[in-house]
């Protein structure tokens, strides 16, 4: 989940920058208030995905 997040933030913050261009009838293209909440989103995913590796699993023996 971590990683979906990160991409798709990354996605939005790109899209609001004007990097990427698609889909061409979104509201987001090369709005520049739109950059700050993907990274936002970006950021927290990536902190979900390290938080993720780093917590250690319990294995259950029955």
């Amino acid at each position: 989940m971590g990683g979906l997040l990160a991409a798709l933030g990354s996605f939005f913050a790109l899209q609001g920058a004007g990097i990427i261009m698609w889909p061409t009838e979104s509201f987001i293209l090369a709005n520049h208030g739109r950059i700050g909440n993907g990274a936002i989103i970006g950021i927290t995913g990536a902190l979900v995905l390290l938080l993720g590796l780093k917590i250690p699993r319990r294995h259950d023996t029955d």
